[in-house]
């Protein structure tokens, strides 16, 4: 009899605490073969663009609700795709260098979410953006479907110590100024 009680006082407990003590939260590994990101960035005399890949990654899931996940970026991988021959080499052995990301000291970059809301299919995410071993929030929006997820970022790149011809930090570039923000076009495929 005591048994029965005992029994019977946790499950009273377990459906007054609510259905959340039941919920399970899973991780939706990312295809990192079938993902990708491209990147652009802006200067006063036009822009450039290429693609760097993810390393690993996952969505983290309640449900069907979004509430975290975390991603690592190969930083090695940049590639620009807008150029060719000695130019494609000479500006991705800069993005590598320390002017930029230096890659050899920082060879991934990566991305922890701390908060996700949901609108619809959309998601406004919250996350902690590490790049060169300086970690700064930013916030997104995230479209989720049933095997993909895309999402379009802007990174300010002088809050990672990136500030190669950035006109917030040296006068007189004129034609060689660089933006600060660059975006990146996200696809997700899981």
């Amino acid at each position: 009899m005591k048994k029965n009680s005992i029994l019977k006082s946790v499950l009273i407990l377990a459906v007054a605490t609510g259905t959340a003590a039941f919920t399970t939260t899973m991780e939706k590994r990312i295809d990192i073969n079938e993902s990708s990101i491209q990147w652009k960035g802006k200067k006063v005399l036009g822009s450039h663009e290429g693609t760097i890949n993810l390393k690993d990654g996952y969505l983290e899931m309640e449900g069907d609700q979004l509430t975290g996940g975390e991603f690592t970026v190969d930083m090695t991988t940049i590639l620009v795709t807008d150029l060719s021959g000695e130019s494609k080499e000479k500006l991705e052995g800069h993005l590598k260098s320390d002017d930029f990301f230096g890659v050899d000291t920082h060879p991934t970059a990566s991305l922890k979410i701390t908060d996700a809301t949901k609108n619809g299919n959309t998601y406004s995410v919250t996350g902690d953006l590490t790049i060169k071993g300086t970690t700064k929030p930013v916030t997104f929006d995230l479209i989720m479907g049933e095997s993909a997820a895309t999402a379009t970022v802007t990174i300010n790149r002088t809050h990672y110590g990136v500030r190669y011809g950035s006109g917030s930090f040296f006068d007189n570039l004129g034609d060689n100024t660089i933006s600060d923000n660059f975006t990146l076009d996200v696809n997700l495929k899981f």
